[in-house]
């Protein structure tokens, strides 16, 4: 077994209709469903003008500054993928740019995470792919490899694995596991109908903000007569 340098197969994928479902919601409401417990860190963000990303994972673990194993997973991944990798949050080298881009939307990818550097980042981000990166780098990158794919990969404490959900807005990147799809769908889903009709009662001056007043009562806050 060759580790730190293979492709695995990967059998299992989150299915189209959670996609479709999940586009509708913030990430903000995903995340407050999972209790705020799961982040791609702050230094991960959009890097294109707009578009929400969604969809299953093709996760790569890169060596920091080389994109071989990256280029590979563009070449094998299919439409609606998303494709993470892990490169240790390294600035050093860009590991994308406009020309993989381009292909990759010519071949349907749902966008791409980068926990490391991009370059082309004018025309990037222009665009609509979604594309999210620690940082940008004029310098390019090696392409010589190791890495691995379709394998477990971690970015700042969230744990990707392969067909796992991937969610970003611009609050940031989230991923949900694949077998918790389902349930963490209809606590978001409620949480965001909840706070759609808390908009409605603040538009109209029905607000209720006693529990505030009822929080501060409740941990002993010294409050003026």
């Amino acid at each position: 077994m060759a580790i730190g340098f293979r492709v695995l197969k990967n059998d299992r994928k989150v299915e189209q209709k959670w996609i479709e479902q999940y586009r509708n919601l913030p990430v903000a409401n995903v995340s407050d469903s999972m209790n705020r417990m799961t982040s791609g860190g702050a230094q991960l963000r959009p890097m294109h003008k707009k578009g929400y990303l969604c969809g299953p994972a093709i996760t790569v673990k890169a060596r920091p500054g080389d994109n071989l194993m990256l280029h590979y997973a563009i070449d094998i991944a299919q439409a609606g993928d998303v494709i993470v990798v892990d490169a240790g949050g390294d600035l050093t080298n860009a590991l994308i740019g406009e020309m993989m881009v381009a292909y990759a939307i010519k071949k349907g990818i749902a966008g791409i995470v980068i926990n490391g550097a991009i370059r082309d980042s004018v025309v990037i981000g222009e665009g609509d792919f979604p594309l999210f990166a620690a940082g940008v780098s004029h310098r390019g990158p090696y392409k010589d490899g190791p890495g691995e794919i379709n394998v477990p990969i971690a970015i700042n404490g969230m744990v990707i694995e392969p067909g796992d959900l991937i969610l970003g807005d611009e609050d940031g990147l989230l991923s949900v596991p694949y077998a918790e799809v389902e349930e963490v769908y209809l606590k978001a889903s409620a949480k965001h109908a909840a706070e759609q009709k808390q908009l409605e009662q603040i538009a109209v001056g029905e607000n209720d903000r006693s529990w505030v007043i009822n929080s501060l009562k409740q941990k002993g806050c010294e409050l003026p007569e």
